[in-house]
């Protein structure tokens, strides 16, 4: 089950990896991850192994191992922050937590797929921008990020033993955080059992200014044991997990996260067939119970809201040995969402009498089947080319206002929206075809092309189809974009479509490493958002929002990444290493050449790092520019650049790790250019609108590992 990897340099750190490397054009995953032991008839693809001794003290969410692969974050809560690939966010990337693909079961998406896992957890991620093979998933557009925990050890013994066993601990200063994280396992030839968990507790951080950056607290436990079987040509692996967050602030949403509780099972099956391949068959289960309203005083207010979500899976793959050096992977899958959304009565309140029924019933159920052919054509050309297919469909139930009566005297646009949307017929259906086509020249022993093409789909979740309210409080529960604005569905909507154009070098010499991709993508359909309103709950214009529709239309993303390592020295005082980093992305509308939300402004990264046997030094500064291309039916804020200096230390000493970091040196203001707009802070205090996101200031972080 080896997996190919890049070749990273002996020393360089899990943060050091650059987002360059990200060649989405040529990446290729293993269905839930086998591989070819002929590394010849694999394309490289970013892959980190969170069990690597650099990265061993890693706790807290993902989003670390993750941002310098070239994956950015929609700002969210403490452990629920949105990915954002290539310019495109939330459901447009495919998350696979172990192959299981949990869906997001929040009107703000604040459960996304990657709140389920910690750092300490994760064995390795692996990211695919853009051109990702069929055989990595279906139902996106902009990639697949895939993380996996499920990694059972066996022993050559034939008895039960301990096989090895970690405690980590970590503290954040700018948010007083508390990290705890434990391992253990026991294993035999045949037989594996292990436990991984993950606390944390955290209250709001501050900016650097000094300032508290209301509603940023949180905690979060996350548990998972792992028991597994083997012989020589067959495996089999249980894995049964839990989360519980009982609080978690969303500073850019009305609503907080009040309890979230999920309990998953999962099964996976693999069986080598010797000379003609492998076969691996998996079976998934997830549900979560979801309460938002609100819990801290630094954002208040009366209104519950409750989900309950339930994923159901299965994955059928194949990856069979054709001959003369081609492979043909075969796939067939299948996936049910289940979704209930609730929003109980307030007696005494508008919001009553009765319980607001958002998604009742709510359906989305994917058949997919896929096929994809990979080919060595000569010493010098790679090929891979794949189909996939997916019939999807929606339906839900019907549903019902707080109050059927009028509102003040007004009309209960509500009411009439519920009247409405229980008359018509509910149940959509799509067809999806994706196709890729992948190739990869080699120019010499350190020079490589690659280039990719792709048309990707993906079709409209049931909050996109099936939020129906229209008044200004149901609207503002809806969206996960931070922006203050409020969100109507749309039953009618088409699935997006993206053709993806990618080319990528890469040069690795002795001393120097240089790689650089390009990319574009011309999507049809893009579900964007139509102004059909707006409000304003205050007497001052800053106050404004909109009431937006979802809707289809087309637009453009492209962009490019680069990424230089020079070896500057490698004496008796260490290795010295220094690392570039550019990535730019730029996104709009086709009509009007109108930007898109939420696109990072050009950013860039110098780092010089030290490496002396175990001991491990790394000084960093980060730059992104002015984010001046705005969204202006979201009322996007414009932020200024800034720049960041990063210090970190690590040393290891037989089986304990020590690290310390200070981030953001100089204690720098800035605000976040994906971070959205503070409805905490306009709550307090609303005279000066809804102002972005800050980031944290000066933080003195600590860390300690100890495996025995």
């Amino acid at each position: 089950m080896a997996a190919t990897a890049l070749n990273i340099p002996h020393g360089f750190k899990c943060s050091e990896i650059s987002t360059a490397l990200t060649l989405a054009l040529g990446l290729s995953f293993a269905p839930l991850a086998m591989a070819n032991d002929n590394e010849q008839t694999q394309i490289e693809r970013i892959l980190v192994h969170g069990e690597q001794s650099i990265c061993r003290n890693a706790l807290g969410s993902a989003d670390a191992l993750l941002k310098d692969q070239g994956v950015d974050f929609s700002e969210a809560g403490g452990v629920s922050a949105l990915p954002v690939l290539n310019g495109m966010m939330g459901d447009r990337i495919k998350v696979l937590v172990d192959g299981a693909d949990i869906t997001a079961s929040c009107a703000n998406q604040m459960n996304p797929p990657l709140s389920y896992v910690s750092a300490n957890q994760i064995n390795s991620v692996e990211v695919v921008a853009g051109v990702s093979p069929v055989s990595a998933g279906g139902d996106n557009i902009a990639g697949v990020i895939k993380v996996n925990s499920l990694n059972p050890k066996f022993t050559d013994s034939e008895n039960l033993s301990f096989e090895s066993g970690e405690i980590s601990s970590g503290y954040r200063s700018t948010s007083d955080s508390l990290l705890l994280g434990a391992k253990a396992g026991i294993a035999s030839k045949n037989v594996s059992l292990s436990y991984q968990g993950a606390y944390e507790d955290a209250n709001s951080y501050h900016d650097g200014n000094g300032d508290k950056v209301l509603d940023t607290l949180y905690r979060a436990q996350n548990h998972a044991l792992t028991a597994a079987w083997r012989d020589e040509k067959q495996q089999l692996a249980v894995k049964l997990t839990h989360q519980a967050i009982p609080f978690q602030g969303f500073p850019n949403q009305y609503m907080d996260m009040t309890d979230n509780k999920s309990y998953g099972a999962l099964v996976r099956y693999l069986r080598d067939l010797e000379n003609d391949g492998e076969f691996s068959a998996q079976l998934n289960w997830h549900s979560v119970k979801h309460e938002m309203g609100f819990f801290t005083p630094e954002k208040t207010g009366k209104m519950p809201m409750n989900t309950e979500g339930s994923d159901y899976s299965y994955q059928l793959h194949w990856r069979l040995t054709m001959g003369d050096d081609s492979t043909l992977l075969l796939g067939q899958e299948y996936y049910s969402y289940q979704l209930d959304d609730i929003w109980p009565a307030v007696p005494g309140t508008m919001m009553a009498p009765n319980d607001y029924i958002n998604i009742n019933d709510g359906e989305r159920r994917r058949a997919a089947v896929y096929g994809e052919w990979q080919q060595n054509l000569n010493p010098l050309w790679w090929l891979s080319a794949g189909v996939r297919y997916e019939y999807v469909t929606t339906d839900t139930g019907e549903v019902q206002a707080y109050s059927n009566m009028p509102m003040m005297g007004m009309p209960n646009v509500d009411a009439e929206a519920a009247k409405a949307f229980n008359a018509m017929d509910r149940s959509r259906d799509d067809n999806l075809i994706d196709a890729t086509l992948l190739a990869r020249y080699q120019l010499s022993a350190k020079q490589q092309l690659e280039f990719g093409l792709a048309r990707k789909n993906r079709a409209p979740n049931l909050y996109e189809r099936y939020s129906w309210g229209r008044g200004v409080m149901a609207t503002t529960m809806i969206g996960w974009y931070g922006d203050g604005n409020g969100y109507v569905g749309n039953p009618d909507l088409k699935p997006e479509t993206a053709h993806t154009l990618s080319a990528a070098y890469k040069f690795n010499g002795d001393a120097w490493q240089f790689s650089t991709t390009a990319w574009y993508s011309a999507v049809t359909d893009y579900i964007d958002a139509e102004v059909i309103g707006s409000f304003n709950r205050t007497s001052t214009p800053a106050g404004k929002r909109n009431i937006l529709k979802f809707t289809n239309e087309d637009a453009n993303l492209y962009g490019a990444k680069f990424s230089a390592l020079y070896l500057l020295a490698d004496t008796d005082s260490g290795k010295w290493q220094m690392l570039g980093k550019l990535n730019i992305t730029r996104g709009e509308r086709d009509e009007g050449n109108e930007p898109l939300y939420q696109i990072k402004p050009l950013q860039t990264e110098l780092a010089l790092s030290h490496q002396l046997g175990d001991w491990e030094n790394r000084l960093a500064w980060q730059w992104v520019a002015t984010k001046d291309r705005v969204d202006d039916r979201r009322l996007e804020n414009e932020t200024s650049s800034y720049s960041l200096l990063n210090l970190s230390s690590s040393i290891k000493w037989q089986e304990l790790s020590l690290t310390f970091a200070i981030n953001n040196l100089f204690d720098t203001y800035y605000e976040l250019p994906l971070g959205g707009v503070s409805i905490a802070e306009f709550k307090a205090d609303s005279s000066n609108g809804f102002s972005q996101v800050a980031g944290s200031g000066r933080s003195f972080e600590l860390g300690a590992s100890y495996r025995f």
